[in-house]
Formats: structure tokens, sequence, C-alpha cells
């Protein structure tokens, strides 16, 4: 299977996940007439390992795996979990390769990623001076 039926199934699994939720993705005619920017937030970015993982891809251009599991305090496997979430909703580039004898795992954000991880942000911010003002 090419890349591109891969990018497709992820975003197919993504929609169905949502769909779960009940969530609606960003932008959708779903929840029309709200105006709470909660119904903003990227549901695939919200969970907290997943926010944390895209907290720390935004601050560099690429970070070692073992790093960021030992950085958000989490096992191997959880981490893996989530990234593969991340790379299939199109926000994170996996790639592998060795050094020495030893393989690696660099992983970054895509150009989509880092959009998504800034309207997350400031839909965060949107909420969290609403509160300040109320």
């Amino acid at each position: 299977m090419g890349r591109a039926g891969r990018t497709d199934r992820g975003r197919r699994r993504r929609a169905a996940h949502l769909g779960r939720l009940g969530a609606a993705p960003p932008g959708s005619d779903r929840l029309r007439g709200a105006t709470h920017p909660r119904h903003d937030l990227d549901e695939v970015i919200h969970a907290p390992v997943r926010l944390s993982i895209m907290a720390a891809l935004s601050g560099a251009e690429r970070i070692d795996f073992r790093f960021l599991r030992d950085t958000i305090e989490v096992s191997d496997s959880l981490l893996s979990k989530h990234i593969v979430t991340l790379e299939n909703a199109g926000y994170v580039n996996v790639d592998k390769a060795f050094v020495g004898k030893r393989a690696k795992t660099w992983l970054s954000l895509t150009e989509q990623g880092r959009a998504a991880f800034a309207r997350y942000t400031d839909v965060l911010r949107q909420i969290t001076e609403g509160a300040t003002r109320a």
C-alpha cells in the first residue's frame, strides 16, 4: 500500500474516532450555532499525552523517541500508541534510521501539525481569557 493509501486510512480512522467521541472536527457544520470556543478544540490533540507530545515537538525541529518518552514520563507502548494517532491525523512525522548499530526514531511536527497546535493553543487562550473576564 502506498503512502497515500495510509494517509486516507488515517483520515477515515480519525473521522471514525471523532464520531465515537461524539465530537465534530473543527469547522464542521454539526455544531452550527455553538459559540463557546471549546467546540473548536481539536479532539486528537486534546488527550493529555497527545497534548504533551505536541507541546514538546512544537519547541524543536525534531526529537528522539527516548528523549520524548522520558520528558513526558510515559511508557514506550503508551507513547507509541499516541504517536500512531497523531501520525494518522497528519500531525507528526516519524523517521527511523540506524545510528551505528542502534535504531533511532525521530519525531517531528508536520506543517499541518504545527498549524493544528497553533489553533489549539489559540482556542485555549480564548477560553482562559474569557474566564478571567467573567
